[in-house]
């Protein structure tokens, strides 16, 4: 299958992205992980990306399509693909179409995950991170420490990053909405897209958005 996943920020595309890419036997292509795999690997788009960002502006649609379509092209994307954060714009979107039809493919589904916008800020804006370990997570609702402000792994300090304040995610949820909504109802002209409900327990959303995709299939 070849999908693309969508969803405002906090609503859980990344975790949901592993557990569907795993069930499905596909890879899962993200946009953040290709940036680093090229920056890392400091391939010619990988320096160009980066001499971008270095600049502080936003890396161009053309540079993130030409490393989505070399991802796209690797063997193990031969069967079908998960792809996230891509595309994030209608135009984006567009040059994905004329890249799938120039390789004879096409999309099989749009997986939108809806989530309520009063639910992303809860998620984000209370999650809590350990100043000696950013792996150590933790929310002032759903994963509570033992202690008010302290890791129960380390001890460390528990602190909210900037970006996560209220503030900030407003402010994201505002750039999903001008700038990759409109992606919904391309797709939706296309009869691709396919909703689900991202709340509730992880493995609940998993199995909600397979047998979503599978009705999809079934309906093709």
């Amino acid at each position: 299958m070849r999908i693309v996943l969508v969803g405002p920020p906090g609503a859980g595309k990344g975790t949901q992205a592993a557990f569907l890419a795993r069930n499905l036997s596909i890879p899962h292509i993200s946009t953040g992980d290709l940036f680093r795999a090229n920056i890392s690997r400091q391939t010619e788009l990988g320096k160009l990306a980066k001499s971008y960002m270095d600049a502080g502006n936003l890396v161009p649609d053309e540079v993130t399509i030409a490393m989505a379509k070399d991802r796209m092209e690797q063997p193990d994307a031969k069967n079908g693909f998960l792809l996230d954060g891509f595309p994030r714009n209608v135009s984006q979107a567009e040059a994905l179409d004329e890249l799938l039809e120039a390789e004879n493919m096409q999309l099989d589904a749009v997986l939108d995950l809806e989530v309520p916008e009063d639910e992303v800020v809860k998620r984000i804006a209370g999650r809590r991170i350990c100043r000696n370990d950013s792996s150590h997570v933790f929310h002032v609702t759903y994963k509570q420490p033992a202690k008010d402000g302290v890791c129960d792994v380390c001890g460390g300090e528990l602190y909210q990053r900037d970006d996560d304040s209220e503030e900030t995610v407003r402010t994201r949820l505002e750039v999903y909405h001008t700038q990759t909504e409109p992606i919904i109802d391309y797709y939706k002209a296309q009869g691709l897209v396919v909703t689900i409900s991202a709340l509730g327990k992880v493995e609940d959303v998993t199995t909600r958005a397979m047998e979503a995709l599978k009705r999809g299939e079934d309906g093709k």
